[in-house]
């Protein structure tokens, strides 16, 4: 396994790297970061959850001048939390060389942005529509831009933005270096590397480390009627130290949210619908433990990296099956295992082979836990809890007061009654959630053009109001015409 001190990084770096307690590199770090710090141009084919922000980080802080103020890096991603996210890490990796990343997005005052931008910020990490609206207000200023980074570039193709892409990496001077990530390689992916990247190098994850090997992946086929039950049921089986469970819709989220909360869980939801500062208050507590259970649609979720993450359920089988590459990536990070449960119905059962074929993993089948099997599963949390105890306190001042119960009680009835007043004992409440269609193999290989010309349509997203007058602006810039004009 490579180590960082062997790629002839600086000393600040690698002492930012000590101190966040990496030694060894990833696969997709160790063959992309000396590749990047040569000055080329990288495609990387590799999930969330492998390490690529320290693989595109990395070489862009070490090419940074940290005594000019003005942006030298770029990094587009596709959701607010995955641009967050990344401007923290690349924070972290840059602490001690002073290099300063500013996450930019939809959901902030502009004003705000603004006065931010005007700080020593080298590096913008950016999502697609919020960096267009500065470049058309000139607010941020690309022209000394050295190094571009596209995350997770197949997601900003599913979600309609690769004309925004394209627009986009044209504002920022051709000689650049350019880095591309995806975890899938569709064609529009590929002309975007054939026609704005200079002879790009292609680094890509070896199929078995795609499939997430330290994930043990199952599926339970249950009516959709029995979906709900199931997961509850499951929950008290498992109990996990931290689950997110994937709704396919909003709708979905706030039913599933509000099912679990009712049942007793401590659950939370997050959607597009939310505002911003709702998400992020949310998110943390799912990060401090005060919220055990994150209901997530697929876009809310992306960029999650939270290490504790133990399961994750797919309620709703995903769309297309790279979305469950996505989705199970969100366990079993940072060299831990986890576990993801998919509940089928039996209509979708097509659906799970595609799954099995594109991570080359059959999946486990689970059997529909009963109500017995659940009460036993929270008695065994409580047991383990019991047990825990006995082995970890010190008992001593509680002899005198178990002896005198013990002179008048049975054992077995003292044991049975603390392991009761321990136990979560679920509300049977009733709960009724929306029907959703089934997700059929045909409905799987047309769902991403469905989507992208829907995004492409949706007029209210202000990013792409105008847009002929925006791309001919891009070409005069380019042309050296109207070099005034707004």
């Amino acid at each position: 396994m490579t180590t960082f001190y062997s790629l002839g990084l600086t000393k600040p770096v690698l002492k930012s790297l000590d101190q966040m307690g990496f030694e060894e590199t990833t696969p997709i770090q160790s063959e992309t970061i000396p590749l990047a710090l040569q000055g080329r141009d990288v495609i990387g084919q590799a999930q969330t959850g492998t390490g690529k922000t320290a693989a595109f980080g990395i070489p862009m802080i070490e090419k940074i001048d940290q005594d000019r103020n003005d942006i030298q890096g770029l990094v587009v991603a596709p959701t607010r939390e995955l641009a967050i996210q990344v401007a923290e890490e690349i924070n972290r990796l840059g602490k001690f060389k002073g290099v300063r990343a500013l996450p930019i997005y939809g959901g902030q005052h502009m004003d705000r942005q603004i006065r931010a931008l005007k700080d020593q910020n080298q590096i913008v990490v950016a999502t697609p529509g919020r960096l267009l609206d500065h470049i058309r207000r000139r607010t941020i200023k690309l022209a000394n831009v050295h190094t571009a980074v596209l995350d997770e570039a197949d997601e900003m193709l599913n979600m309609g933005f690769i004309d925004d892409i394209k627009d986009i990496l044209k504002a920022i001077p051709e000689q650049r270096q350019t880095l591309l990530f995806s975890a899938t390689m569709p064609k529009a992916i590929r002309d975007i590397a054939s026609t704005l990247m200079k002879k790009p190098e292609e680094v890509k994850v070896k199929a078995k480390e795609m499939t997430v090997e330290n994930i043990e992946q199952f599926f339970v086929e249950v009516h959709e009627k029995q979906k709900f039950d199931t997961l509850t049921r499951l929950l008290d089986i498992q109990a996990p130290a931290l689950a997110i469970v994937f709704g396919r819709t909003k709708r979905r989220v706030d039913e599933l949210t509000d099912g679990l909360q009712t049942r007793g869980f401590r659950a939370e939801g997050i959607h597009g619908d939310l505002t911003q500062g709702k998400r992020m208050s949310v998110l943390n507590k799912f990060k401090q433990g005060r919220v055990e259970i994150l209901v997530a649609t697929d876009v809310a979720a992306r960029g999650l990296d939270i290490s504790e993450v133990s399961h994750v359920y797919n309620f709703d089988i995903p769309q297309d099956p790279e979305s469950y590459v996505h989705r199970i990536g969100r366990t079993g990070r940072a060299g831990r295992t986890g576990k993801a449960v998919s509940f089928v119905t039996p209509r979708e059962k097509a659906q799970l082979h595609l799954i099995e074929k594109l991570t080359k993993k059959k999946l486990q089948r689970l059997a529909v836990p009963s109500t017995d099997e659940a009460q036993r599963g929270q008695q065994q949390v409580a047991v383990d809890k019991l047990l825990q105890t006995v082995e970890t306190s010190n008992l001593k001042s509680y002899h005198q007061a178990a002896n005198e119960l013990l002179q008048n009680h049975d054992s077995m009835e003292l044991v049975a009654a603390a392991l009761k007043m321990m136990t979560k004992e679920r509300r049977e409440a009733p709960v009724r959630l929306s029907g959703v269609q089934p997700i059929s193999v045909k409905k799987a290989h047309n769902d991403k053009d469905k989507k992208r010309r829907f995004k492409r349509n949706d007029k209210k997203r202000d990013f792409n109001r105008n847009k002929n007058s925006r791309n001919r602006k891009f070409n005069q810039k380019r042309g050296g015409r109207n070099q005034n004009q707004k």
